[in-house]
């Protein structure tokens, strides 16, 4: 017979373990998105799965695999230097739930905040993030990213 204990009586987002494992999803994130904002093509496509899909609303489609994340940001890049702007990403609200089979679903809100060269930062766009995370090698990775935007609802 086992006599419950206060670890046995916690959920599981009460457990130490999962403790380390938001921290884990935090910083994951926190480097992820600077990847991201300072347009470092390779390094942050390599923080997805070789076959990853990247659902965002401001593209017509789904992007599939590596190449097509470095070619999405080097669009970005692109775009920044013609018009001035920095977008910079800030993820908040990050719900984590670990699933059985080993995989992290997230589900957090999305700030995308615009500068103009000279100007002041604003909001530019609010959203949802859902991810399903995969550890490879060791490593969180991103199998598959959803997008919507409050502005399209």
């Amino acid at each position: 017979m086992t006599t419950p204990t206060e670890a046995t009586d916690r959920s599981a987002h009460e457990q130490p373990e999962f403790g380390v494992l938001y921290a884990e999803i935090q910083q994951f994130y926190a480097h992820q998105m600077q990847l991201f904002d300072s347009f470092l093509a390779e390094s942050w496509a390599g923080t997805f799965t070789e076959e990853a899909v990247f659902d965002v609303p401001t593209l017509p489609h789904p992007v599939r695999g590596r190449a097509g994340l470095v070619a999405c940001v080097r669009h970005n890049e692109e775009a920044a230097r013609r018009t001035g702007e920095r977008l910079r990403h800030w993820l908040g609200m990050l719900d984590v739930q670990p699933r059985p089979d080993g995989t992290v679903h997230t589900r957090a809100y999305a700030l995308v905040y615009l500068t103009p060269t000279g100007g002041e930062p604003t909001v530019h766009r609010v959203c949802v993030m859902e991810d399903t995370l995969v550890r490879r090698r060791g490593h969180w990775r991103t199998a598959h990213r959803v997008v919507s935007r409050d502005d399209l609802r």
